[in-house]
């Protein structure tokens, strides 16, 4: 069973990845789960801090991921990769780092120091793992496994968006050919 923080994080991660961040407000939370503002008030100051806790439930959600593919191949993280936007673009959400870096320059420091911080994780984590895969003989590319991370995480965030105008089949197309690139002797 849920709590009522969670439900609250979890409703506010869905409105941040649905409308954006500056489009929603604690009433918008409290009419949507059935409590009184008050209450999310209680477990959260300011929006900022909700803000915060979205962004420490992600980063906890990557780092579980993370835990749990270090012993799988570098094929398997890729996979496990490309099925984290597969289940946002079933959701018909954007990625918490996209949506949150559209509103960057109306945060506070609070909001833009959690999210640098999760961004960079999972580009320390997309990164390794083409570097192992690289190492293995699995993976091919020229430039360095950061930028090859950032050129991979950076399609999918913009293919996630553009294929909501586009379609689905785009967004298969550009996730397949990712992988096939990386498979590419």
């Amino acid at each position: 069973m849920t709590t009522t923080r969670e439900n609250i994080i979890h409703e506010a991660d869905y409105l941040v990845r649905n409308n954006g961040y500056n489009a929603f407000s604690f009433k918008d939370i409290s009419n949507a789960i059935g409590i009184k503002t008050a209450s999310i008030h209680y477990h959260f100051p300011t929006k900022s801090d909700l803000a915060i806790a979205v962004l420490e439930e992600h980063l906890s959600i990557l780092e579980k991921t993370r835990e749990c593919y270090k012993n799988k191949t570098p094929l398997e993280n890729l996979d496990k990769f490309l099925s984290i936007y597969s289940q946002i673009k079933k959701e018909n959400k954007v990625c918490i780092v996209g949506s949150l870096a559209t509103d960057l320059n109306t945060v506070d420091e609070k909001i833009k120091g959690k999210l640098k911080t999760f961004a960079l994780a999972f580009l320390d984590w997309v990164a390794a793992f083409l570097e192992k895969g690289r190492k293995e003989h699995i993976f091919h590319f020229d430039c360095t496994p950061r930028t090859k991370a950032l050129l991979i995480i950076s399609n999918m965030l913009a293919i996630l968006q553009l294929s909501r105008l586009t379609g689905q089949e785009d967004f298969e197309n550009v996730k397949k050919t990712i992988k096939n690139e990386l498979l590419k002797k």
